[in-house]
């Protein structure tokens, strides 16, 4: 009965909603049985109040935009020249050999502790967010919950979000309550999910924060961290230029993640590039689809290292190319 009178009084204070964008008309049923689990289950092993639980819960607003969004069947995937094309822009390129400029002290003291290339940070934070300038427009608390709760295919993966983001809020200087990010509930410039932000995430100012939204040491420091807990190999290379012997055709599958190739292996199956790696070195033959037709890269250790960032080739090759791009436009600018 206290429960219920709990939940009554939460449910009665109406909507909590950032200024106009979340016109919430609708609540999550807190009765529901999966829900109520989830509750007890966090509560019990974190040590939080199960009032305190519910009384977030019952503030967030199911999102049905952002079921239609993750429920849409995948479109056709586009070739590799026009998914490139949509990041590799005068204006990204441009603007990111800017935010290099301006943050070059930060991102040079980074690389000496962690051997993180500054381009690569500086291409994941174009990327994701055009350099800190669109980090998504969802409530992270109606996000998570919606996915949580309402879709079913990835609950199991949404609900462990949404418990690190509860935990998150409790350790960091993290509003629950107007927390803005992706559909999916990724925060920040550099979008780390909760448990990315709870687990790679570090202080790189020194002020005893974690701050992915407004402190760029912490940015670039934790986008850094996440690459060299990840496996990143300082001053290895990323990706090769390749070609395929005449006639060669190979089926490759642009969803393979894996260093299934060695470089004598790839060399073997016809597969020309060069790199002053080993022959046992693990490489991962990638599709690279060009206007002309079929086309190979040659990634490396340090690819699918970008590729734990976002699971697709596409995007470490995206990441890769803006980065040399950019690295290149500051040579010019700085010859010497």
């Amino acid at each position: 009965m206290h429960r219920r009178a709990c939940l009554a009084a939460l449910l009665a204070a109406g909507p909590v909603t950032a200024g106009d964008t979340f016109p919430g008309k609708d609540r999550f049923d807190l009765d529901r049985e999966d829900i109520r689990a989830f509750v007890s289950d966090v509560a019990s092993r974190h040590e939080l109040a199960e009032e305190h639980i519910y009384g977030l819960l019952a503030k967030a607003e199911p999102q049905p935009k952002i079921l239609e969004a993750i429920s849409r069947p995948a479109e056709k995937v586009s070739p590799w020249w026009e998914y490139r094309r949509r990041f590799l822009t005068a204006r990204r390129i441009s603007e990111g050999v800017q935010f290099w400029s301006e943050h070059r002290e930060r991102l040079e003291r980074v690389e000496a502790r962690t051997g993180v290339a500054p381009e690569y940070i500086v291409a994941i934070i174009g990327v994701e967010t055009f350099y800190g300038r669109i980090t998504g427009r969802y409530r992270v608390l109606d996000a998570l919950a919606t996915l949580a709760f309402d879709y079913p295919p990835r609950s199991p993966f949404f609900r462990s979000e949404l418990e690190q983001f509860l935990l998150l809020a409790r350790e960091e200087d993290v509003d629950p309550l107007s927390t803005l990010g992706s559909y999916a509930g990724a925060m920040g410039a550099p979008q780390f999910m909760p448990s990315s932000y709870r687990r790679y995430a570090v202080d790189g100012s020194g002020d005893a924060r974690r701050d992915l939204f407004l402190d760029w040491d912490d940015v670039i420091a934790s986008v850094a961290n996440y690459f060299r807990e990840h496996g990143w190999q300082p001053g290895e290379p990323v990706l090769a230029e390749a070609r395929m012997t005449d006639g060669l055709s190979l089926d490759l599958d642009p969803r393979n993640l894996k260093l299934s190739h060695t470089v004598s292996s790839a060399r073997e199956v016809g597969v020309a590039f060069e790199t002053t790696l080993a022959d046992s070195a693990p490489v991962i033959l990638v599709p690279a689809e060009l206007e002309t037709g079929p086309a190979v890269r040659v990634g490396f250790r340090n690819f699918e290292v970008i590729t734990r960032y976002n699971r697709s080739v596409r995007y470490a090759m995206a990441v890769h190319d803006l980065a040399r791009e950019i690295a290149d436009r500051m040579r010019e600018e700085r010859p010497g």
